[in-house]
Formats: structure tokens, C-alpha cells, sequence
């Protein structure tokens, strides 16, 4: 197992409330996602997507169910209706309630469209104008002295098929291509900059390469070797801006105060591979186009752009994601590194579909301790939620809610999916939002007001060691 470095937190009256430098957390993650925000999945608000123009259907490839069939099905009006969307999906008076409610953490799911010079157009469309409306809320967000992790949740071509959450509904996966894990590269070079130079991300402290995978590793070609280079990119922007990296040194003579300039500079060191300096090289001219767009040209071509910021958690699905013998994460870090596992009772195969077999499962996970057997520590569990396979009680999803989070609290935290969903009569009421809104939960009780509180601090007591049910 590799040493990780711990980060800088400033804390205030509680610790439920760092402000994060970057580095790993030394608190407990109480967190929750921002999803269907900038990575909109229709399932989540039915009816307002309905109002929008989409369309609801059985298989999400037929009709209009995803930010790319919604832009080529109206690509005059797309940016205006999906910049209504992002500015009231997710607003400050959801930061402040979420303060209120301990939270400490927010995952942000966002597309690789977030960087717009990305996009293949007209091949590939998206809404366009989401990163203005990311920097709003990072600045609010690091008001509430919350951490951030950027999650980048849809990857270029698609990393896993028909899911509305990688924001195109195919069967035609082409992520794991030569072409896609460069533009993911890119990718995280300017989100690794903006972190560390835009003012607005000084809450973020880690960067997530991809959300879920394709699990069977043999559809995942050449995955271990992104993994490595996604690691090495973050780390190259880091070591151009001063930033110590264990074991790496830059290597590179360079007199200028202009950030782009020296990350030029820093692609033809020999530290770097040819993906890694390609990707470099591809993110300067889109840096200055963002800079020049944001008004924060003078952080990247002319201010003195040594940071004092420790390094960025780089992050990954856990090992045990995938199966049929796949690359292991913990081989690629350099300095502090994250792990991120996503546990859903209710899309079966973990446990019998009944309220005893998933808390004697939950209550008995190994997961934390499997995966720190393999290096992949500190675990935290970035998506979970209340949905069963069966009718629950109210009792039941009180018992439910605490189970879980006692067991993902043994390891770095959780995060919840997601912060809130749509209340309509189209999702029955708040039939939706009773298993899958924490702020809805918290208002029915099931979640508690201080996240690290229990309603039954002993809900787990009857139910250790049990044998009825699996506990991987």
C-alpha cells in the first residue's frame, strides 16, 4: 500500500465543516451528489423534462432521453432551456440547506462537455454555457466551506452503454479508444488547472477519472494504462505550478510567470509519456480560451502562478468495480489517492430481496476491508441511496438509512445520491424522493439532521455475523 499524504483543512467550530486546500481529507465525508445538474438524467425530474421538449420512453436510446438526442433534436434552443435548468436545479438556497443539514462534501457529476472545445461538433452535440454556472456554485460552495469532488460522470464516447448518466444513451461504447481516453486526458488538465489557479475552485480537492466503468474489464481495453496517465497528468500540471509530487521531478528549465507558456515548456520533459504531453500540449490553447471567457487571464499568462496548494486527490472506482482480472488503481498513484465504490441494494445481486437479508448484508460488508487489502484505502462510498427491491416501511427505511451509513462510516465516508429529485405526479408524489432525495429523507427522518447522528446507533447489533446473505 502506497503512503498518502494527509491534506490541510482549516477547521472551524465543527469538524463537520473544513475548508479544504486540496489534499486528502482528515474528516469524516458526510456528502451528497449534485446530480442531473450539469449531467442531466431524465428519470430524476420526469415531468420538468417533460416541459423542457424530452421524451420518456422504455429503451433511453428511442426518444428523446439524454443532453445529446435533446441537442440535435433542438439545437437552436438547447443552451437557452438547458441554462434555465442549471440555474434553478441546483440553487444557494440548496447550499445553505444542506450546511444546515452537516453535510460537508458535494460530488458533482459533470460530462466532458463541461470543456466545450472538446466536443465534436457537428458530430456530437451538447448544451453548451455549464461551466459559468459551475463556477457560481463553487463560489457558494466554498462559502459553506464544503469540499468538492469533480466527478467526470459521462466520458467522451460513452464508458458504459445505454445509461442516460453518460449523457448519450448508446450501445455504441467508444470510450476506450486511443482518440477518447486523449480527450480525457485533456480534460483533466484544464480541470486540474482551473483547480488550482481559477479562485472560484479553491473548495475542490479531488478529481474523479470516471464514473462506473464498464464492469467487465475485458470490454475495458487499455484501461490501467489511462489510469497511470490520468494520475501522471494531474501530476504535471501540479509539478508546473510548484507543487511537490513524491517521487517526480519536472526537469525542466523555464524563466516565465506565464502558466500556459510553462505547461508548454513542461511537455517535452522526458518524465512524461507521448499521451500525457499530447495532453498537455491540447489543453494550453483551451485554457486560454477559458481564462480569456471567465476574466481570469491575468492567473494563467501573466500572475505569478506557483501555487500553495497541497496536491489534488486523484480518484477511482475501486479495484473490485470490475471483474475478469482488472488493472488495480492503487498501481497508478503518486501522492494522495482516493477510492470510490457505488452500492445499490436495489438493482439486486447483492443480497435477497427482503428488509432481513440486506441489513444482515450491510451490516457484515467486507468492502472496505477487501479493497484495502489490495491498496485501494482511503474507500468511500460516493453513491448510495434508500430504493429496495421490495415495498418499505417507513420503519424499515429508518432502520435502512442507518445501517448504511454505519457501515460506509467505517471507512472515509459516503456520499449520497443524490441531494434532491423531482415531486410530481409523475413520480408520485414524493414517492421517488422518499428513497433517493437526502433532503427529502432528512425532512421524513429517515436521514438524521447531524449525519454522523443515528436514529438506532444499535440498528446493527442484531444482525453482525449473520449467515443469510452476502456480505461482499
Amino acid at each position: 500500500m502506497r503512503n498518502l499524504q494527509l491534506g490541510i483543512s482549516l477547521f472551524l467550530s465543527s469538524t463537520l465543516f473544513p475548508y479544504v486546500l486540496a489534499g486528502l481529507p482528515n474528516y469524516k465525508i458526510y456528502g451528497v451528489n449534485l446530480g442531473s445538474w450539469l449531467v442531466l438524467e431524465a428519470w430524476m425530474l420526469p415531468q420538468k423534462w417533460l416541459n423542457m421538449g424530452g421524451e420518456s420512453c422504455a429503451n433511453c436510446a428511442d426518444c428523446i432521453s439524454t443532453e445529446f438526442a435533446y441537442a440535435k433534436a433542438y439545437p437552436h434552443t438547447v443552451d437557452e432551456k438547458f441554462a434555465q435548468h442549471w440555474d434553478t436545479w441546483f440553487t444557494e438556497a440548496h447550499v445553505n440547506q444542506l450546511r444546515e443539514y452537516g453535510i460537508n462534501t458535494v460530488r458533482v457529476p459533470l460530462g466532458y462537455w463541461i470543456v466545450e472545445a472538446l466536443v465534436d461538433r457537428p458530430t456530437e452535440a451538447y448544451p453548451r454555457g455549464g461551466l459559468a454556472y459551475l463556477r457560481r456554485a463553487l463560489t457558494w460552495i466554498q462559502d459553506a466551506k464544503m469540499g468538492v469532488i469533480l466527478d467526470h460522470h459521462a466520458l467522451p464516447g460513452v464508458q458504459t452503454p445505454s445509461q442516460q448518466f453518460t449523457g448519450n444513451c448508446t450501445t455504441d461504447v467508444q470510450f476506450y479508444t486511443p482518440y477518447n481516453y486523449h480527450r480525457a486526458l485533456v480534460w483533466t488538465a484544464v480541470m486540474t488547472s482551473l483547480s488550482h489557479l481559477d479562485p472560484n475552485f479553491g473548495s475542490v480537492f479531488a478529481i474523479e477519472a470516471i464514473n462506473e466503468p464498464i464492469m467487465d474489464a475485458t470490454q475495458t481495453p487499455d484501461y490501467g494504462e489511462f489510469q497511470v496517465n490520468f494520475v501522471q497528468t494531474v501530476r504535471a500540471v501540479e509539478l508546473t505550478l510548484g507543487i511537490p509530487v513524491p517521487g517526480m521531478s519536472l526537469n525542466v528549465a523555464t524563466s516565465t510567470t506565464n502558466f500556459t507558456a510553462a505547461l508548454s515548456d513542461a511537455c517535452s520533459s522526458p518524465l512524461f509519456n507521448a499521451q500525457v504531453a499530447a495532453a498537455l500540449k491540447d489543453a494550453v490553447p483551451i485554457l486560454l480560451e477559458i481564462a480569456h471567457e471567465c476574466g481570469i487571464d491575468a492567473e494563467f499568462t501573466s500572475s505569478s502562478f506557483r501555487s500553495d496548494r497541497s496536491s489534488l486527490v486523484t480518484t477511482f472506482m475501486d479495484i473490485n468495480w470490475q471483474y475478469n482480472n482488472p488493472s488495480n488503481p492503487a498501481n497508478a498513484a503518486i501522492g494522495p489517492q482516493g477510492y470510490d465504490n457505488h452500492l445499490y441494494y436495489s438493482f439486486g445481486g447483492v443480497a435477497a430481496a427482503d428488509p432481513n437479508s440486506y441489513l444482515t448484508s450491510v451490516c457484515n460488508l467486507q468492502r472496505i476491508q477487501n479493497d484495502a487489502a489490495l491498496g485501494n484505502s482511503p474507500l468511500w462510498f460516493g453513491e448510495w441511496g434508500l430504493p429496495t427491491q421490495f415495498n418499505a416501511t417507513d420503519a424499515f427505511l429508518n432502520q435502512w438509512a442507518d445501517a448504511q451509513k454505519w457501515a460506509y462510516s467505517k471507512g472515509a465516508g459516503w456520499i449520497f445520491w443524490n441531494f434532491k429529485t423531482e415531486i410530481s405526479s409523475l413520480t408520485n408524489g414524493t414517492t421517488l424522493a422518499r428513497q433517493w432525495s437526502y433532503l427529502e429523507g432528512v425532512k421524513m427522518g429517515f436521514l438524521t439532521r447531524d449525519p454522523s447522528a443515528y436514529n438506532d446507533p444499535n440498528v446493527c447489533a442484531p444482525y453482525i455475523n449473520g449467515t443469510n446473505s452476502t456480505t461482499s
